[in-house]
């Protein structure tokens, strides 16, 4: 496979196309990844490029990964965190031909997983994210800088939501009339976190935003948590960004893609071992404000993601990735169909928190 990859950008870290075996690897849709691999030396490198149409000020991302690195080398200097390697000139990120580019290390012997299959996997993965979090309880927040602008920010989406309910086509609107009315009878969520919002006891935190399983580094031979990965997004937030984009993505064995409805459902026993995990860590430091949250997190997320689908889909398809018209709309019905889970679940769930508290 032929690499249209500047050899400025691999001259940059010290390497050329003649001694670095360059490969493609990964799956995500927002950066382009490729791991280097030295001839002349057995340790391995993650080159990234960033996507700049997602996040429009990288130097955001390298002044937080910068902060947090340099906190935790001298708070909690045995924490493994992947800060990216300066360039030959000392830079966070090289510059070439108006694209970015970072460098990181390859920690070996670790694998990320893209679908999450056993409970202990979500525990594991769980208990990474928390620990991050605590790790960095007495970090300044208000030194972050924003990645991307209001990424978990339900009022933005509930405007974005009637935005476009009122631009949207008649045939659209017909099509998408249940879901509307899902969207509108859910809107009491952002009522009640609004009633919480500004509390003080309902804190910022240092959040990683994007908790899905392939996001950890496990030990490849026993599974057990090394780090977490895909910091782009790791910016000040409620605790409720982490702990719900988890429920979202970890309770139910399907995706988002997933049509047949009847498939979307709760595994129970990876609910308990997520939240074991993640209390493990986090139950400490937590509020009782944030306790009595932590369901209601997976209600913001979930709502939250199936109001942007639905959006998307009044809006013409503009923003997420479609293999046909209407997959907008059904991802929306995927996203309503395990928050009415969560609801009709709530007291058993409930129940399992309780018993971690």
């Amino acid at each position: 496979m032929e690499l249209n990859l500047d050899s400025e950008v691999l001259k940059a870290y010290g390497f050329t196309k003649v001694n670095t075996i360059i490969t493609p690897i990964g799956t995500g849709l927002i950066n382009r990844t490729y791991l280097l691999s030295p001839v002349s030396e057995e340790n391995k490198f993650i080159l990234q490029n960033i996507n700049t149409s997602v996040f429009k000020h990288p130097q955001n991302i390298a002044s937080n990964l910068k902060l947090i690195a340099n906190y935790l080398a001298t708070k909690y200097p045995a924490y493994l965190f992947i800060k990216p390697i300066s360039t030959f000139g000392g830079e966070e990120m090289a510059f070439i031909n108006g694209e970015y580019w970072r460098l990181l290390p390859y920690i070996s012997h670790t694998v990320s997983l893209e679908v999450l299959n056993e409970p202990q996997q979500a525990y594991e993965a769980a208990r990474q994210f928390g620990k991050l979090s605590r790790l960095l309880a007495d970090f300044d927040t208000n030194t972050l800088q924003e990645t991307i602008p209001k990424f978990h920010d339900l009022s933005l989406r509930v405007d974005q939501f009637e935005n476009a309910l009122k631009l949207a086509p008649t045939e659209l609107k017909i099509i998408a009339k249940q879901q509307i009315e899902d969207a509108t009878s859910q809107k009491h969520l952002l009522d009640y976190f609004n009633s919480f919002s500004h509390r003080e006891d309902f804190p910022d935190r240092v959040m990683h935003h994007d908790t899905k399983i392939s996001n950890v580094l496990l030990d490849a031979k026993t599974f057990k948590g090394v780090c977490v990965i895909d910091l782009d997004t790791i910016m000040q937030g409620k605790f409720i960004s982490d702990l719900g984009d988890m429920m979202r993505t970890y309770l139910c064995a399907f995706s988002e893609n997933e049509t047949d409805l009847s498939k979307i459902n709760i595994r129970l026993p990876h609910f308990e071992a997520m939240i074991k995990g993640y209390l493990s860590e986090m139950k400490s430091i937590l509020t009782e404000t944030e306790k009595k949250l932590i369901l209601f997190s997976g209600k913001y997320i979930i709502y939250m993601q199936a109001l942007r689908f639905l959006t998307d889909f009044l809006n013409g398809n503009t923003y997420y990735p479609i293999n046909y018209p209407t997959q907008n709309l059904d991802r929306a019905k995927n996203q309503f169909k395990l928050l009415h889970e969560l609801s009709v679940n709530e007291k058993e769930l409930q129940d399992i928190i309780e018993s971690n508290l």
